[in-house]
C-alpha cells in the first residue's frame, strides 16, 4: 500500500511542477527569463532553446538582456521572439537583445488572472485523475486479496487527505501567481 501513495505522492508533485513551469512563463509585467523557454531559434537548421545560445539575465526590473555566444545567432534570436507570440518588440543594438517589458494594462491583468485560475484548475483536475488512479490500484489490491475491506477504506482516506494537500498547494501557488500579476 505504500507503494500507492509514494506513487500518488511523486505524481502530484510533478503536477506542481508542471503548474510552477507554466507559471513562469506568464509575463507579470517584470522581467523573467522564463518567459523565452517555449521560443526556439533556427540556429544552422536546428530548433534551438535561446537559453543555449545566448547568455539571458535580468538588467532591471523590466528589462532582460540577450547576449548570445555566437554573433552570428543574433537576427535569428530576434526573429525568433518577434514570430513568439511574447508581443515583446526586441532592440537589437549589434551585440545584445534587449526586451522592455511594458507595465501591464489592467484588462490584461485581468487576462492574466483568469488564465492562472484555468491552469490551476487542470492542474487540481489531474491530481483528482490521480487520485481516481490511487483508488483503483487499492480497489484491485483488495480484490486480490492482497489487503482488507479496513484497509482499503484507511488507504482511499489516505489517498483523499494526500490529495486535499495538494490540491491545497495548488491554491496557494495560483493565489500568489494572481498576487504578483496584479502588483503594479
Amino acid at each position: 500500500m505504500d507503494t500507492v501513495f509514494n506513487l500518488t505522492k511523486e505524481r502530484m508533485t510533478k503536477t506542481i511542477n508542471a503548474l510552477n513551469g507554466e507559471y513562469g512563463t506568464i509575463r507579470a509585467g517584470r522581467a523573467n527569463p522564463a518567459v523565452l523557454d517555449k521560443i526556439t531559434v533556427d540556429y544552422y537548421g536546428t530548433a534551438t532553446p535561446i537559453q543555449q545560445l545566448a547568455t539571458v539575465a535580468v538588467a532591471e526590473a523590466r528589462v532582460l538582456t540577450i547576449q548570445p555566444w555566437d554573433a552570428t545567432a543574433l537576427n535569428s534570436i530576434e526573429k525568433a521572439i518577434h514570430a513568439s507570440d511574447l508581443g515583446i518588440n526586441p532592440q537589437n543594438d549589434g551585440r545584445i537583445i534587449r526586451l522592455n517589458f511594458p507595465a501591464l494594462t489592467e484588462e490584461r491583468r485581468k487576462q492574466l488572472c483568469k488564465e492562472v485560475q484555468k491552469t490551476a484548475e487542470e492542474s487540481k483536475v489531474a491530481c483528482r485523475q490521480i487520485r481516481r488512479d490511487s483508488i483503483e490500484k487499492l480497489k484491485a489490491m483488495k480484490k486480490a486479496s492482497e489487503i482488507t475491506e479496513d484497509d482499503l477504506k484507511n488507504g482511499e482516506n489516505k489517498v483523499q487527505k494526500i490529495t486535499d494537500d495538494f490540491i491545497k498547494q495548488i491554491e496557494k501557488i495560483a493565489s500568489d501567481k494572481e498576487a504578483e500579476i496584479m502588483e503594479i
